[in-house]
């Protein structure tokens, strides 16, 4: 599978995100996310939505990253590399844009991230630069616990897995987002991206 296809895939958030965000909190048993049906292939009803203006305000500013991403499902192999990203704050919290940048790769593209004020739920979208077309679908999600959990529906070889993306770790000075698919209906995940984001000081 090529870069952008790949990469796509694991950034529907987002992490949007999602840039997203779970290693070390509790969000794999985190009753966010409540099923639809005994049989369904992912939780994706959100029980207690509280999304609320601002809730992304902490990603704002410009920002170093470091990626460790899983080669290839299932394969163990593990490659590292930098990349940037500049984020904004929009619509009064409302909305939040992300910017990443991986030079290094000639890689970049937007995360997109929009409150629905009246379901209070977040929804996470990924662009391309390359294409410039919103990647459907959204991964949705709120936050709790000081930990913002996102989950989409795919499918891959025609069977559906969920994608999930975490942020953790967020303080005022760095932050992190890690992705994980399941593929038994979150009974178990493979965790195949983390990025450890650093703030870039501002010049004085």
């Amino acid at each position: 599978m090529n870069h952008d296809t790949h990469d796509e895939r694991r950034r529907t958030v987002l992490m949007t995100a999602a840039a997203g965000i779970a290693a070390g909190l509790a969000v794999v048993d985190s009753p966010l996310f409540a099923a639809a049906a005994d049989d369904a292939p992912v939780a994706t009803t959100i029980a207690n939505p509280n999304g609320k203006p601002g809730d992304f305000a902490f990603l704002a500013g410009e920002w170093k990253i470091r990626h460790r991403q899983l080669k290839q499902d299932g394969s163990g192999e593990w490659i590292e590399y930098d990349g940037e990203a500049t984020v904004w704050t929009i619509l009064g919290g409302v909305g939040s844009v992300e910017e990443l940048r991986i030079p290094a790769r000639s890689f970049s593209g937007m995360g997109l991230r929009l409150l629905d004020v009246d379901k209070r739920i977040w929804t996470d979208f990924w662009v391309n630069a390359r294409s410039g077309v919103l990647t459907p679908p959204g991964m949705t999600g709120v936050f709790e616990d000081g930990a913002g959990t996102f989950q989409a529906v795919e499918f891959e070889d025609g069977k559906p897995i969920t994608v999930r993306g975490v942020w953790d770790r967020i303080t005022p000075a760095s932050c992190r987002w890690h992705q994980g698919v399941s593929r038994d209906g979150g009974k178990t995940w493979e965790d195949n991206w983390f990025m450890d984001w650093t703030r870039v000081a501002a010049k004085a």
